[in-house]
């Protein structure tokens, strides 16, 4: 099953269908897409929201803009929501007018963003911001601020498979079923 709405979407239905009720998501940013409109309480990984800024900025930025926000977003898991807005709308109001720097493309004869990478970065931010302190917000229902314990036991199954590579499909997913269930 490959990471999709409708995969996320399913993965719900069934898990309610037997009863469960789900009081709490920690995912990445298309997970957390996907439970926007739910009652839900949806925690952002702070893993996956370092990794896109990476992805805008690289781990060694050139600009200082860019070096800022990587800091800044590295202080996650050490500081609390209403220091992190602070220091990130700092952040934006320092650099308003460099983001809003534009270049004329003499090819399309257009004026685009200069520094189209560090606009994405801030526009994460302030997309997944409400959702990056919920697991402070309700210490009562344990909610992790990453999905780590969740992709390392992933990881042990993925070990299990690929040391059983002739495996058939079927065959695959009884030995997953088994992993997950604790029993064969």
């Amino acid at each position: 099953m490959s990471e999709s709405t409708s995969s996320y979407q399913f993965a719900k239905s069934y898990i309610e269908e037997r009863g469960f009720v789900i009081k709490a998501f920690v995912g990445d940013g298309r997970a957390v897409n996907c439970f926007l409109h739910t009652d839900i309480h949806i925690q952002m990984c702070h893993f996956h929201q370092e990794q896109i800024i990476i992805r805008c900025v690289t781990n060694n930025p050139k600009l200082e803009a860019g070096k800022e926000i990587l800091k800044l977003v590295k202080t996650l898991p050490k500081t609390n929501e209403v220091d992190f807005t602070k220091n990130f709308n700092s952040w934006c109001d320092k650099w308003k007018d460099f983001l809003n720097e534009k270049t004329f493309n003499s090819e399309t004869k257009k004026y685009p963003y200069t520094h189209k990478k560090l606009r994405q970065a801030r526009g994460s931010i302030k997309k997944y911001l409400p959702h990056l302190f919920i697991y402070k917000k309700y210490p009562e229902l344990n909610i992790p601020n990453t999905t780590n314990s969740l992709d390392g036991f992933f990881k042990k199954i993925k070990l299990a498979i690929s040391i059983h590579s002739g495996l058939t499909h079927g065959r695959k997913l009884k030995m997953i079923k088994s992993i997950i269930i604790g029993r064969d």
